[in-house]
């Protein structure tokens, strides 16, 4: 996989737009890596809701995050304003890798790239069950297929070997 520092926007399928708020910032003068931890959790529940269905309080089926990460390239502080972008890197029977990389408004590259791993269970009793249609519908169009993916690692290497030349 090539390396998630040189994440684009185009390399995202979904954006949210995010104002930081003062509070947002800590003691070293950039966002808490709690702030970060939030934006992606809200950008991935924002689409659930709005492009799949998802209605956290009354759906029959939820996702309950089993793995998270985060990689931090450099900082963002307050009065920034972020763009979230989302993509899906993983769909399987029950579970879903998303992928978000957080930019900065009028500043080309990445700031950070982080994820989680939601498994979907049954709202009541919380055991694993199969993706609801209306949520893997909506999923799919953020998936990045495995060959998408593996061009762009095509295209990273022969963009290397070039500027070697």
């Amino acid at each position: 996989m090539s390396s998630v520092k040189s994440r684009t926007r185009s390399d995202y399928g979904y954006f949210l737009t995010y104002r930081t708020r003062w509070s947002d910032n800590d003691i070293y003068n950039h966002l808490n890596n709690v702030v970060y931890n939030i934006l992606i959790d809200s950008v991935v529940n924002s689409y659930l809701i709005t492009h799949c269905g998802m209605m956290p309080t009354t759906s029959p089926s939820i996702g309950l995050m089993v793995s998270s990460s985060c990689t931090f390239v450099s900082s963002c502080a307050f009065p920034a304003v972020l763009e979230l972008g989302l993509r899906v890197n993983k769909l399987g029977t029950s579970s879903v890798t998303y992928e978000v990389g957080i930019f900065e408004e009028g500043v080309e590259g990445v700031k950070a790239v982080g994820g989680f791993t939601h498994v979907f269970c049954d709202s009541v009793h919380r055991r694993p069950m199969k993706l609801l249609r209306a949520y893997r519908e909506g999923l799919e169009k953020l998936l990045v297929r495995a060959g998408e993916e593996k061009e762009e690692e095509e295209e990273e290497t022969v963009r290397y070997r070039s500027a070697k030349l």
